[in-house]
């Protein structure tokens, strides 16, 4: 087990460097305009997701990502013995990737973000966005849920007013950096609470898709151990 929650702490901080350092990047070279901004950080974002699911699928299911440990845990796709590591794990790793996108931009590592997140749209944006990716992750032919996870993630950042975190790891996180990509500490709960709404949605939509008394596996990522677990 020590392989797998290695493999999702280093997953997870490379995701959280990839989002908030893109996230420096952009405004810093995007002179102001917010949308250019946004596109650097939605791109850099999609190609550092696939790239992360297709390396660390085959060691952890490449999850990142606390509300799809916990899904994976319900279906019977994770012992419930590895939730609790896996998701501390997360955190972890998290925490780590913002401060490591700090340290490369020079910036000081210590900070929490001061940008508020909060209201009706955003939460219930963030619920679409974590619902969506359950159902992605859920639903994704065999071999294909790096491809269509990334995409899916891609185009959410542009269709939900949150931005799609869909990811209580990736909120935590982002709570640790005032730069582009950051979170106020009062914003964060309210995300959380979206996300793990979305997540159990997702379940229940995939619930509903699955053929009556037999339960379809549709895992996301690569094999792990014999076993399809899945990813973000």
């Amino acid at each position: 087990m020590r392989r797998k929650v290695l493999a999702e702490l280093i997953g997870t901080m490379l995701l959280l460097a990839v989002v908030i350092g893109s996230g420096i990047m952009g405004e810093r070279l995007a002179g102001g305009n917010v949308a250019i901004a946004l596109l650097a950080n939605t791109l850099a974002t999609v190609g550092g997701l696939y790239v992360l699911i297709e390396v660390f699928g085959p060691l952890s299911g490449a999850h990142f990502n606390p509300a799809v440990s916990a899904a994976m845990v319900l279906r019977g796709e994770l012992p419930a013995s590895e939730l609790l590591p896996y998701i501390v794990a997360q955190l972890i790793g998290a925490l780590l990737g913002a401060w490591l996108a700090h340290a490369m931009f020079d910036v000081p590592i210590l900070q929490f973000s001061t940008r508020i997140r909060a209201g009706t749209g955003q939460w219930i944006a963030e619920a679409v966005a974590t619902a969506g990716l359950l159902l992605v992750i859920l639903r994704a032919p065999a071999g294909r849920a790096s491809v269509l996870v990334a995409s899916y993630i891609g185009a959410a950042y542009w269709f939900t007013a949150s931005t799609s975190f869909a990811n209580p790891a990736a909120a935590f996180g982002r709570m640790f950096t005032n730069s582009f990509a950051g979170i106020s500490p009062a914003s964060a709960p309210g995300f959380v609470l979206a996300e793990l709404a979305g997540a159990a949605i997702g379940l229940g939509l995939n619930r509903a898709f699955e053929r009556p008394q037999l339960r379809l596996r549709h895992p996301n990522m690569i094999e792990s151990s014999g076993e399809r677990e899945e990813a973000r």
